[in-house]
């Protein structure tokens, strides 16, 4: 069945940050929904691209030779093998858009590793 999503209504399901919410699938993608604050870990994802697309607040993506800011309506793709760290001095909802494999900490492990994401 075709289900419209709504953005605003399912960011305000939860309040946790760094713990993406699969909203969608498309193509073997996940469309997921996070809150970000703070710096995040540096990784990168051997096998996917990723898309960062913001919703409100500025997000900082630190790439090893240099910055990126990203401001609400704009998106970032960074290619697999790239390695980054987002950080967000104040909250930020993206969205972003991830083959299914996806681990939302790539090839770093941490306590905000999470293989298995809940779905809003």
């Amino acid at each position: 069945m075709l289900q419209k999503v709504n953005i605003h209504d399912k960011l305000n399901q939860f309040s946790e940050h760094w713990n993406p919410k699969i909203v969608g699938e498309l193509n073997h993608q996940h469309v997921k929904l996070a809150k970000l604050k703070g710096e995040f870990v540096w990784h990168k994802h051997d096998e996917e691209d990723e898309l960062f697309f913001i919703i409100s607040g500025e997000l900082k993506i630190e790439f090893r030779d240099h910055n990126v800011m990203l401001s609400p309506g704009e998106f970032l793709i960074i290619p697999k093998g790239v390695e980054h760290k987002p950080v967000a001095e104040n909250e930020v909802e993206v969205m972003l858009f991830e083959p299914i494999s996806t681990l939302n900490t790539g090839d770093a492990i941490d306590s905000r590793t999470r293989p298995n994401l809940d779905e809003i």
